[in-house]
């Protein structure tokens, strides 16, 4: 099992989400869980895709901007695909509009 973590701009959030769950890894085989996915606000450092999009921060002195943290858990054979999906859809043309990390999960227990 693997989890997914992806910092990506607010406006291209929804692009994604319904992206991902449009593909063919959203509805999964018999018997294996469907992905786990969460979504955070967060504030970040991502370049701007314009003035508006740049908020000043007091508490961190700089120009911040709201960016989304995706987090999804799946099986190691959907990592690529996942990836493809998040870094196509994602994408706004600019050098710094996000990151994907890709780590190694030991042990995923479902709470029943």
């Amino acid at each position: 099992m693997k989890e997914v973590k992806a910092y990506v701009h607010a406006n291209r959030i929804a692009d994604v989400i319904a992206a991902l769950r449009a593909s063919t890894i959203w509805a999964p085989a018999a018997g294996e869980p469907p992905p786990n996915l969460a979504i955070y606000v967060v504030k970040g450092f991502l370049a701007p895709i314009d003035n508006v999009e740049a908020v000043s921060s007091i508490e961190l002195g700089d120009e911040i901007v709201n960016e989304c943290k995706l987090e999804l858990l799946c099986a190691d054979d959907h990592v690529s695909e996942l990836v493809e999906i998040i870094r196509r859809v994602g994408r706004t043309g600019q050098t710094n509009a996000g990151w994907i990390c890709v780590m190694a999960v030991q042990q995923a227990l479902p709470i029943t």
